[in-house]
This record gives C-alpha cells, sequence and structure tokens, in this order.
C-alpha cells in the first residue's frame, strides 16, 4: 500500500494520487520509483506496465499539471502537448490513457 503523504512529491502530485486512489482503489497505478524528480510522478498500472504517463508541475502555472502520454512504442509517445492542464482535464486524459474508461 502506497503512502501518498510519506513520498517527496509536490503536493499537487500528492493531491493527484489521492484522488487515483480515490476513483480506482490502492492497488490501480504504480509509481516509477526511479523518477526522482521531487514535481514529477510517473505512473502506470500493474496490468499494463509499458503504457505510463508521466505527470509534472515544473513549469506549470498554480494549481496546473502537464502530462506526457507514454505507449510502448516510442515514436506514438505524445510529449509537451498537454500542458496547463487542471486536475479533471488531468484525470480525465489518465481515463482514457490508462484505465480505458473505467
Amino acid at each position: 500500500m502506497m503512502n501518498v503523504w510519506a513520498i517527496d512529491k509536490d503536493t499537487r502530485l500528492k493531491v493527484l494520487l489521492i484522488e487515483l486512489v480515490h476513483r480506482y482503489g490502492e492497488n490501480a497505478i504504480m509509481l516509477n520509483s526511479a523518477e526522482q524528480h521531487q514535481q514529477a510522478i510517473e505512473i502506470f498500472t500493474p496490468d499494463n506496465q509499458k503504457l505510463r504517463a508521466y505527470i509534472y508541475t515544473f513549469g506549470q502555472a498554480a494549481g496546473r499539471y502537464g502530462i506526457d502520454l507514454k505507449y510502448p512504442i516510442a515514436t506514438h509517445n505524445i510529449v509537451g502537448e498537454n500542458e496547463e492542464q487542471s486536475l479533471e482535464q488531468i484525470l480525465s486524459i489518465l481515463e482514457s490513457h490508462l484505465f480505458c474508461g473505467a
């Protein structure tokens, strides 16, 4: 079980993680522990570890997020196209990308 408040990440990212746990359950997402930036996380689901989302708050306005979508084939990745997104927009993108409308 992940203790969201114990991880050394930006509060906005912790809020996002808590919302994801609330919506999908404690075991629905995993963090890439190699991501060391305090203002970024990379998440994926246990069922599909090659489909990932890199979410960051650096370079974004207060209360906003950026998200890069990663696919098994790197040429399909979507990088730098989803910046200045609200929490709800990020959640909607993640629902489509990682949870397939779950």
